[in-house]
């Protein structure tokens, strides 16, 4: 894949150089030109930097369909555009059980693609109404022990693997039937806060809001679950995965003692207690106390700590040796009679044994513990499935892909939607600008060694980024919420192109949100809500300052 870049027909590039010399540069005007006569440019109330999100070393210009999957420039500087390319092959391809280099999958997987969840790369997924394990359904369920009557908070519970897998190789069923999901939208008729579902011009807003069943009989595991709820999640963005993971830990913890003192927001206990970062808000990588800063229960602190195509995919690779699954699933695969005759009739199979029932019950039940090693046991050794050198080139690709540069920043509207947010008080949440660290301490698991030596990866030394986030948990307390309210605020770079990229728009943890509009009221279902009282100044704006403040999101 090269650099897709937006092409300017001759006949527009003669205007765009005739027209800027013109008083239309003035920002006091609306400029009646494209934005890209003035990118890289100061314009009303944005510096010249915020045109570039991710810095010069991690923004693509390119602003059209396909720009969420654009290496970064330091891709390109570093010599790694073939690494870059590879190792988006192994993001986007299907794998298979056995056709090699994409060779793995199963027994057990959520999906066949990463690029099914993660549509164009920084696209997540659609909002859906069924469940159905294929591309656009970014979807994931997890399944817990509430720690409470009602909660939405609790122990995701051991018969199920975090990633709930609903895809299996045949004869394998797989840990979740996906026909027995139900996926029901609710329709809000009226905020918990009182505030009204129409603004004070009269223009109305919905809300909406999924409720998701599981039936016991859903469950092929041994034994099957009870007491259980389930929460709903879609898969998140991986544009400018690599920025964030070279924010310097020490600007994290800053930012937290900033909020820890701040009267607009709380933090979650569990995360920051007596002045600092408990346990739970750290990883432990290479003997290294890391802060999380990923994903919307703050799970991970590195990007390549995520080993996802192990664990969604169920390929292997040198350093994982063990199934990503649970030994009540292997149970049951292993006490299911067509499981054990579909194995039977296929004495080529690794879990075929000695071909007695008993043998091949014994084989099924090993062989898919997550306790045995893969490539070392008294059954069947299987052979790593993801090579390290391609692992490499993924991490290659996984950390080179840009964020694509902020639009329309020259028009008044949305200066006017930056001035908004800021005197709202979004910002106290959505921190628009960070710094990134010299970046020369790159955590990444052992297939990216070679020979002992870490192998080169896109580095973004020093660079000034406008992710929008603070990389920290908040409550927003909404209907049918997760993980007791707690949420990472969500970067809102770049999103402004999903329409674009991917045909939808949808925003939150779960699709809720059909449009940022929508997005931004649910922060205001409940007074408990840490946006509360900036959402409530949000709804008394005029519809003119609304519309800027959502051109002004969309644009960043």
């Amino acid at each position: 894949m090269t650099t897709r870049h937006p092409l300017i027909p001759c006949a527009l590039a003669g205007l765009l150089l005739l027209a800027s010399c013109s008083d239309e540069r003035k920002p006091d005007k609306e400029p009646a030109m494209p934005d890209a006569n003035f990118v890289g440019q100061a314009v009303g109330n944005f510096t010249a930097d915020e045109w570039y999100p991710g810095g010069e070393l991690g923004t693509t210009d390119n602003v059209l369909n396909g720009s969420y999957a654009d290496e970064t420039p330091a891709v390109e500087k570093m010599g790694l555009i073939e690494l870059f390319n590879l190792g988006e092959a192994f993001d986007e391809r299907k794998y298979t059980i056995n056709t090699p280099p994409f060779k793995g999958w199963g027994p057990a997987a959520s999906r066949k693609t990463c690029f099914d969840c993660h549509i164009q790369y920084g696209g997540h997924g659609l909002r859906q109404t069924k469940f159905r394990p294929e591309y656009g359904n970014g979807y994931i369920i997890q399944v817990y022990y509430p720690d409470a009557p009602g909660s939405n908070n609790g122990k995701a519970i051991e018969h199920i693997t975090k990633f709930t897998q609903v895809m299996a190789a045949h004869p394998f069923l797989p840990p979740v039937d996906p026909d027995q999901i139900r996926i029901e939208w609710k329709t809000v008729t009226a905020m918990e806060s009182g505030l009204p579902m129409q603004f004070e011009d009269g223009e109305r807003y919905e809300l909406i809001y999924p409720e998701v069943t599981v039936p016991q009989s859903a469950f092929n595991t041994s034994p099957r679950p009870s007491g259980y709820a389930v929460r709903l999640l879609v898969s998140l963005s991986f544009s400018g995965l690599g920025l964030i993971d070279a924010i310097p830990d020490d600007s994290i913890i800053a930012q937290y003692r900033r909020e820890a003192k701040s009267p607009y927001v709380k933090l979650n206990p569990a995360i920051w207690k007596n002045g600092a970062l408990t346990d739970e808000g750290y990883s432990v990588l290479n003997g290294r106390k890391r802060v999380r800063r990923f994903n919307y229960d703050l799970t991970e602190a590195a990007l390549l700590e995520d080993a996802g195509i192990w664990d969604e995919l169920g390929v292997s690779r040198s350093d994982l040796p063990w199934m990503c699954s649970t030994n009540e699933w292997a149970k049951a695969m292993s006490e299911n009679k067509s499981v054990i005759a579909g194995i039977k009739a296929n004495p080529a199979s690794p879990y075929y044994a000695d071909g007695t029932d008993a043998g091949i019950a014994r084989a099924i039940r090993v062989l898919l513990s997550p306790e045995t090693n893969q490539f070392k046991n008294d059954i069947h050794n299987f052979e790593p499935e993801l090579e390290d050198d391609n692992y490499y080139a993924f991490a290659v690709w996984h950390r080179g892909l840009s964020i694509p540069r902020a639009r329309n920043l020259n028009t008044k509207q949305v200066q006017r939607g930056k001035e908004l947010f800021m005197q709202l008080g979004c910002a106290n949440c959505h921190r628009p600008q960070w710094k990134t660290g010299s970046d020369d301490n790159i955590y990444a698991p052992d297939p990216v060694y070679k020979n002992g030596q870490k192998r080169t990866l896109p580095r973004y030394p020093n660079q000034t980024i406008y992710p929008y986030t603070d990389f920290i948990q908040h409550r927003m307390c909404m209907a049918n919420d997760i993980f007791n309210s707690w949420c990472r605020t969500a970067p809102l770079w770049g999103r402004g192109l999903m329409r674009v990229n991917t045909g939808g728009e949808d925003r939150l943890h779960d699709c809720r949100a059909r449009n940022t509009i929508e997005a931004i009221m649910w922060h205001a279902y409940s007074k408990q809500s840490d946006a509360y009282k900036t959402v409530e100044k949000f709804y008394h704006l005029k519809k003119e300052d609304r519309d800027a403040v959502v051109a002004f999101v969309n644009a960043i």
